[in-house]
């Protein structure tokens, strides 16, 4: 009797991480991704020791190391005067407190160390989701997938892992309405040589705004050669909601112009920005629908300001593929929408509380305690019952 086939919709950080996990398991995986081909994209990535805990478990944590920065700091400074409001050790703090460091890189890094860890085969490129077709719950069967070229595929056990757009979401609960916050982001990658000068460029830093929606956020990257820049602001007139869509340097200095000459000096050495439009999603009440679930952005995407969108999917990944791991790769359909389910309770209070959290811009603005966030061992949190 063979494996069930696990298909995942996309080949992001949460999905590449879930293969991994299942692969290992003994589960036959097959990852959909409607890209032709990686490239090299995106640009920061910002993964807490929570997150690198649970890639080490992956076995995918030393190759992290060889590309990553490990800031020295987390800091917060007052936007106009650049006082330090509280100063939180990381680095080696970090991994004796937590178990693991805090890692930046870039997020292409991080996806080609995931690529590599699944077999090619596990991976079909160029298959965009239109739409699936599951059995009524409880009953055996393949659940039917169908793509944009007109091919078609099934698998025992769908999970999408496709982001803020899902389709697989769309699939289940219909069409969601996120609401507009009014606030922009701008990313940028500034070559650390040309910030000569400006202080604390090994840690994470995080100026804090006039308001609650506008903030500088630097650390390092490529081993410390090169500083994130990201910048958040309101403005109503952008709404465009892509991580890829360029923004105009010249009006991201102008939206900061009467912050301190220290931070306002990270922008002046920025030669090009992305921008994006942030939306605001709740909780969702239901991720899972029999053998159908969802994983990260797909069921909680998230507001950057507590830099956890990244560590919730690969979190998730992990705690996904434990509980399909304890059904077992000789588990019927049943079994598999057990696992689901309890996969869908373990995770849906700390995700909400995150994503909640992360609405306000306020967690460690003063200092406070990351501890329920960096301590969660996704490899040692209690399965569901």
């Amino acid at each position: 009797m063979q494996a069930p086939l696990i298909g995942i919709n996309g080949a992001g950080i949460g999905g590449l991480a879930a293969a991994i996990g299942l692969l290992r398991a003994g589960f036959r995986v097959r990852v959909y991704e409607q890209a032709a081909q990686f490239a090299r994209v995106g640009a920061d990535i910002n993964l807490t020791p929570n997150a690198v805990r649970a890639l080490d478990g992956l076995g995918v944590g030393d190759a992290l190391r060889k590309t990553a920065a490990q800031p020295s700091h987390r800091i917060s400074r007052t936007w106009d005067s650049g006082e330090e409001t509280s100063r939180l050790e990381m680095a080696q703090t970090a991994q004796t407190k937590y178990g693991a460091p805090q890692l930046t890189m870039h997020r292409a890094d991080l996806l080609q160390t995931l690529e590599q860890a699944v077999p090619a085969e596990s991976i079909a490129l160029g298959k965009k989701l239109v739409s699936f077709e599951a059995p009524a719950a409880g009953q055996t069967g393949s659940i039917r997938l169908a793509f944009a070229d007109g091919t078609h595929d099934e698998v025992d056990v769908l999970i999408g892992a496709d982001g803020i757009h899902s389709v697989v979401r769309t699939g289940l609960f219909g069409k969601e309405s996120p609401e507009f916050t009014g606030v922009v982001a701008y990313r940028a990658v500034v070559p650390a040589d040309k910030l000569e000068g400006v202080p604390n460029l090994g840690a994470f830093t995080k100026w804090w705004g006039p308001n609650p929606s506008s903030q500088i956020v630097t650390f390092p990257l490529n081993l410390g050669r090169d500083i994130f820049v990201f910048a958040t602001t309101p403005q109503d007139s952008w709404t465009l909601e892509s991580w890829t869509a360029p923004g105009d340097v010249e009006e991201l200095r102008a939206m900061y112009a009467d912050y301190h000459a220290e931070a306002r000096a990270l922008l002046e050495a920025c030669d090009s920005v992305l921008k994006s439009a942030l939306y605001v999603r709740d909780p969702l009440p239901q991720w899972s629908r029999d053998r159908v679930s969802l994983l990260g952005d797909a069921c909680h995407p998230m507001m950057p300001f507590m830099a956890q969108g990244a560590g919730m999917a690969i979190e998730d990944a992990v705690v996904l593929s434990r509980h399909l791991t304890q059904a077992g790769p000789a588990a019927n359909a049943a079994a598999l929408a057990d696992a689901l389910a309890r996969y869908e309770a373990a995770r849906r209070e700390r995700t909400a509380r995150v994503q909640i959290g992360s609405r306000g811009n306020q967690w460690l603005k003063e200092g406070g305690n990351a501890d329920w966030v960096y301590e969660y061992d996704a490899w040692q949190v209690p399965l569901a019952a």
